[in-house]
């Protein structure tokens, strides 16, 4: 996956960038069904996306970046998703790590993280683990060896680490405090596997990662929360990024269906038609899809819109202000992910209308759309969702979206 292009000495403009995304789709889109077949991680992917250097998007210009907008960088997501929702998927953690920063105040940004995203760099990390009672506890410690650190412990769902140049991970110290550290991933004692075994999403990374006694030097700890202001603008944007992939993959659900009847499908032995792309049914299910999909890409431009005005608030807003706009993005997204659950996968199941038994032919491995689409709705449970949204609109309650957790 390499391209003859030459890239522009300076930093690039947001509107280059933008330019340069229908390049980066296009190579995804190479080989995607086979790679979900053979398990081929898209590591020439990640390379490609370095050089485009399309990882700055949204580091403002003030900063020395292009200044994109979260709804320039999600529908960049739901472009590479409608390639391969894998890829998209696995930048998640990278543009959560940039949100973070550019939104953070200086003193709380991690040491050389502006010209590190400036440069290139792929951000990962894994904070969940295997094992304890409830999600989100961490036994994975910390503790102070003469001027440095030492870090153990295994983590899971890493997703997109193995493609990463530095990864964030989270531990207890000495004191049972939480902790973070922003580690490069070739630092000795760490190990990266490829063992996550889903159904779906199987190419994203999102296995464990082993920390044998990693040295971690001061100026690598960082403190954040997910109930400050940023973490909880964080939270919701990881959720509507995962939304993009998947209504990527919905996208991608419509073009393989689309090209599917143009080229192999057959009417069917009771149909009056000649051709598949004539057949009343066959044109039914089609519309269905491509309804379907054009609502879930409205409703996930509708929330990048929410948090860029979350975002924006974050920078002038008064409280009430970014307290308003926060709760807007949160249920914003949860609307969304709720429309993608239904539409998503509906739409993965109808594309087999489109044929006989040849479309369930592993060759075309159609099926990995409603694994895939599955997989990401499985990482936070809808009906929770719809249950706080309802709350929310019939008695006002906020709990759960100040939270920074689910939505």
């Amino acid at each position: 996956m390499t391209i003859t292009k030459a890239l522009t000495e300076s930093r690039p403009t947001r509107a280059e960038l933008l330019a340069r995304i229908p390049v980066f789709v296009s190579e995804v889109a190479k080989g995607a069904a086979e790679r979900d077949l053979s398990r081929k991680l898209p590591f020439e992917a990640f390379e490609l996306f370095r050089e485009l250097e399309l990882g700055t998007f949204r580091v403002p210009v003030s900063l020395g970046g292009p200044g994109g907008s979260v709804a320039d960088y999600i529908e960049m997501m739901a472009a590479i998703g409608a390639a391969d929702s894998n890829v998209a998927h696995a930048l998640r953690s990278h543009f959560n790590y940039v949100e973070n920063v550019i939104l953070s105040e200086p003193s709380e940004r991690d040491a050389g993280a502006i010209e590190l995203i400036l440069a290139g760099k792929l951000f990962g990390g894994a904070h969940t683990e295997q094992g304890t009672a409830r999600p989100g506890q961490v036994t994975t410690t910390i503790v102070r060896q003469g001027e440095t650190y030492r870090l153990n412990g295994r983590k899971w769902y890493a997703t997109g680490t193995a493609f990463a140049d530095f990864a964030s991970f989270s531990a207890l110290d000495e004191e049972g405090q939480a902790v973070g550290v922003l580690l490069p991933v070739d630092r000795q004692g760490i190990t990266i596997l490829d063992d996550w075994d889903g159904m779906g999403q199987r190419l994203t990374a999102s296995g464990s990662v082993i920390l044998d006694n990693v040295e971690v030097f001061p100026h690598e700890l960082a403190r954040r929360t997910l109930d400050s202001l940023v973490g909880r603008h964080c939270s919701t944007l990881r959720q509507l990024h995962l939304a993009a992939s998947a209504a990527g993959a919905v996208r991608n659900v419509l073009s393989d269906g689309l090209a599917y009847v143009r080229k192999q499908a057959r009417s069917a032995a009771h149909s009056n038609a000649e051709t598949a792309s004539d057949d009343s049914f066959v044109q039914q299910v089609i519309g269905e899809i491509a309804a379907n999909s054009f609502a879930i890409d409205a409703a996930v431009a509708t929330a990048a819109e929410a948090l860029d005005r979350s975002a924006a608030a974050l920078g002038v807003g008064t409280d009430v202000e970014i307290e308003d706009a926060l709760i807007a993005s949160a249920l914003a997204t949860a609307r969304t992910q709720l429309v993608l659950g239904q539409l998503g996968l509906r739409s993965a199941g109808r594309m087999f209308e489109l044929g006989g038994g040849s479309a369930t032919s592993r060759n075309n491995n159609f099926d990995r759309h409603w694994r895939n689409i599955r997989t990401i709705l499985n990482h936070n449970p809808l009906l929770h969702k719809s249950r706080v949204l309802g709350d929310y609109l019939l008695n006002g309650t906020t709990t759960h979206l100040r939270e920074g957790k689910v939505f």
